[in-house]
């Protein structure tokens, strides 16, 4: 079985972030290594509408462009207009919860289109541990 994954937008800019700290080097070394197993069929990557805003709203252009060049390999799925009220409604639930609405959006998506939702964001990830 081939998991499929859900890189919250911070993984993805990883790579583009400032390497002086030892954490963002790993994440970044991190981010490599799944992208590797992305590329050799290992996992496969799903990407949402929210990923495409977000990276939208990077200043830099030339960050902006590899960002956007590295969600190449993942899967844009059709999603029929049930699917997409299930993911509204519990976008609207996280948003209730004290996500911010990124966030929401985007934990709601990973749920319904991915095995693992894999993010850098230390926040996002406490919440999503305390979350029903």
């Amino acid at each position: 079985m081939i998991h499929r994954l859900y890189l919250d937008v911070c993984v993805y800019c990883r790579p583009v972030d400032d390497q002086t700290a030892l954490r963002v080097r790993l994440e970044t070394d991190a981010y490599y290594l799944i992208m590797r197993h992305l590329l050799n069929g290992r996992y496969r990557s799903v990407v949402s509408p929210v990923h495409f805003k977000e990276i939208r709203a990077i200043t830099s252009l030339e960050e902006r462009t590899k960002v956007q060049s590295w969600l190449t390999p993942s899967e844009k799925p059709q999603l029929t207009p049930n699917e997409l009220a299930k993911i509204r409604q519990r976008a609207e639930e996280l948003y209730a919860l004290n996500f911010g609405s990124a966030d929401a959006a985007h934990v709601a998506f990973a749920e319904q289109l991915a095995d693992v939702f894999l993010t850098c964001d230390d926040k996002l990830l406490k919440k999503c541990q305390n979350t029903p």
